[in-house]
């Protein structure tokens, strides 16, 4: 994706810190399955480990940092060349935020792996590897420089949004139902945030190939199915005894 400079020394820095944001990408990717594999099987040192590894893609990105500055510095770029630096240093600072939360997933895990299993658990997982696919395919946009495929991923954001709100209303009425629930249930409700927002920097991420292809913004509304903000919970109870659906 770099092209031909007249100073070779150039083209290897670019290069460079393209393999940076691909080495990047790659981590997150990889701590996000180990932190809910962990989650899933309920291994705390499993967890603890994803924990620890967060610090590399910490070193990673201020790699990447030192890079941008150093080409802005000294090879004082112009155009598509400036677009591509500065795009990688908001896409290294995006995949490094995506790390934080997959690094807060395995916290999360290491409590609830002290806890009884709760049921909703089972929705974490399709949520995660559909947010694990939107990070991969616009990280192949990035390298590709294929905006379309960037667009088409960035859409995909609002399907996570709505399996967010589905997976908090079910945790909702499950701690109703019983208030044993309510302390596993609240790390799973912080768990699935967690992931929610990954997929928006992996939405932030696409907007920046856009942005690095095309030279303008992408220009449309985001995308966004969370509704959790207007639910409400009717505290009263059925004609079970139950309590009543949580309403959007």
């Amino acid at each position: 994706m770099v092209a031909d400079h007249t100073v070779k020394s150039f083209d290897e820095e670019l290069k460079r810190l393209n393999q940076v944001i691909s080495q990047m990408g790659g981590l997150v990717e990889a701590q996000l399955q180990s932190a809910v594999d962990a989650l899933v099987k309920r291994d705390a040192d499993a967890a603890a480990k994803v924990v620890r590894e967060d610090a590399r893609i910490d070193e990673l990105e201020q790699q990447a940092s030192q890079l941008t500055l150093r080409l802005l510095a000294l090879r004082q770029p112009m155009a598509v060349d400036l677009r591509q630096i500065v795009s990688a240093l908001k896409i290294s600072s995006d995949l490094e935020r995506i790390g934080d939360y997959a690094a807060n997933v395995a916290k999360r895990a290491v409590a609830l792996s002290q806890l009884p299993h709760v049921r909703p658990i089972h929705a974490i997982p399709r949520m995660a590897r559909l947010v694990q696919q939107i990070i991969k395919d616009v990280l192949d946009a990035y390298v590709e420089l294929n905006a379309a495929k960037a667009v088409a991923a960035w859409q995909r954001d609002e399907e996570v949004d709505e399996m967010y709100t589905s997976l908090f209303r079910e945790l909702l009425t499950y701690m109703m139902e019983d208030q044993r629930n309510i302390g596993p249930s609240i790390h799973l409700l912080f768990i699935a945030k967690n992931i929610e927002r990954m997929g928006d920097h992996a939405t932030n991420v696409a907007e920046d190939v856009y942005f690095l292809v095309h030279g303008r913004p992408l220009g449309q509304e985001r995308p966004k199915g969370d509704q959790t903000s207007f639910t409400v919970v009717t505290t009263g109870s059925g004609a079970a005894g139950k309590p009543e659906e949580v309403q959007p």
